[in-house]
Order: C-alpha cells, then structure tokens, then sequence
C-alpha cells in the first residue's frame, strides 16, 4: 500500500453547492495540419475558463495519422489517433478527422468552432446529471513515478448504469515548435495542455457506487514540473461519454522528481 496522500491532494467541483462543474475538453490535433492552428488556439482559450460555472479540464490529443505528410509531430501517440477512432465508432462519426474537438464525450465538432465549443460547455454544465464525484491525490514522487490515487462517488449514491473506465492524464503547457516541413512549414506553433500521456487505471463494475484505485503516473525529466497537470476522468465504457473528472497541479511532487541531479 501507498502512503499518506494528504499534502497534495484535492477533490473536484460538481453541480452540488454552487461549485464549478468540471468538463473534459480534449482536442485531436496535428501539427501537420494547416487546419489546427486555429484549433490548438481555442484549446488555449477554454483552459482560461471563459465558461462560467465550468472547469474546464483541457486535453491536446496529437494524433499520428498526420505525421507520414512531411511533418513528424513531436508530441504524436498512435494511441491518441487510436482513442480518436474509438470516438468515431461512439459518435457515429464517418470518419476520424483534425481538428477536432470532443465535450465530455458527448457533443463533437470542428475543433476550430470556438462558438460550438462555448455552447457545449455551457450545455455539460447544465446536463450534469449522473456525474460521479472524483478525488485525485498524489504522494511524494519515488524514482521517476509518482505515485496516486483515484476515488470515484456518485452523486446521492446512485448506481453507474454501466461499467466505466477511469483515466489519469499528464498535460503539459507552453509546448511550441518550429516546423520545418509539411502543410505548417515555416511556422511557429503554440500550444496548451499537451497530453504527455494518458493511463487507464482501472475499471469500475456497472451497478457500482464508489470506487478507489492506487497507481503511478511516469515522468519524463525534459517536462516542465510547473507546467504539468494531472486530468483524472470516468468514462462510460459503452458509449465513451465522461461522467465526472477532477484535475491537479502536479506541483510539489514533480519539482522533487524532475530536479533531481
């Protein structure tokens, strides 16, 4: 078992006592695409919580897909590209597509649309029904780890309709590049809650109304600990909408690990 992990944990808003209701925001993007740009500079946007009553939770998802036109993305994952086609088979969507932009695995769209993704936050923070309470805390980092843990409720004790899956994610922000080649060539490109990476930590049984787990987030040490996030969300396992999330600066925990000599 983990140790005490009161020094750097904290408990997410809901709908409940005025509080901000979190909404996880993840954009599929590329720097091979001349269409992101003004997508990656939305995400920007909705992570200075324009949206009230909303915390919004940004997610940067780089897909790979892009990355055989000239231009390898720094910060592609085949994984991403992968849970961008998982999305489209929830969403009936023809096709995976950049940009795009997902709301709480609910409402998709041209990820450059700043308008459709105001509306869809504001829409998340009134539909906020079946959300699950989340806790993330983090301990002291050991090796190149750190460790957590992940508590789940749902609100009033009402019972998951079905399983769920739960996520931690790693953001970092002020990530930028100059691209050399490809549709972006010659341009310097910004951006805001980039996915370092992205874990399943474990599972929760439909009918369930509380669950907790203890796992470890890797980090690498070229991350920027006082840019770094943890996202930790519970996704419907069926048809991927996100029904409560929390996010953490990682602070304290990273600066011990990543300054290290």
């Amino acid at each position: 078992m983990l140790g005490c992990f009161a020094p750097f944990s904290t408990t997410t808003a809901s709908q409940t006592g005025g509080t901000r209701v979190p909404v996880v925001v993840e954009l599929f993007t590329s720097e091979g695409c001349s269409d992101c740009p003004p997508a990656d500079a939305a995400l920007t946007r909705l992570a200075a919580q324009p949206i009230a009553g909303a915390e919004i939770l940004a997610l940067g998802e780089h897909v790979d897909y892009w990355d055989r036109q000239g231009w390898k993305d720094p910060f592609s994952a085949a994984a991403f590209s992968a849970r961008q086609a998982e999305y489209a088979r929830a969403l009936r969507v023809e096709s995976p597509y950049t940009p795009q932009m997902i709301v709480d695995g609910r409402d998709e769209f041209v990820g450059s649309d700043y308008a459709a993704a105001a509306g869809a936050v504001a829409k998340a923070v009134r539909d906020s029904a079946r959300r699950m309470e989340v806790t993330l805390a983090v301990d002291q980092a050991r090796g190149q780890t750190i460790p957590l843990q992940v508590r789940a409720s749902t609100i009033d004790g009402t019972k998951l309709r079905g399983a769920a899956d739960v996520f931690v994610a790693v953001t970092e922000d002020g990530l930028s590049s100059h691209v050399a080649a490809g549709e972006n060539r010659g341009r310097d490109l910004h951006h805001t809650a980039v996915v370092r990476s992205l874990t399943r930590i474990g599972g929760i049984s439909a009918g369930a109304a509380t669950w907790s787990a203890e796992g470890q987030v890797a980090l690498e040490r070229d991350w920027r600990p006082d840019r770094l996030r943890l996202v930790a969300f519970v996704q419907d396992h069926a048809g991927r909408q996100v029904v409560g999330a929390t996010g953490l600066d990682v602070g304290a925990a990273a600066r011990a690990l990543l300054h290290r000599p």
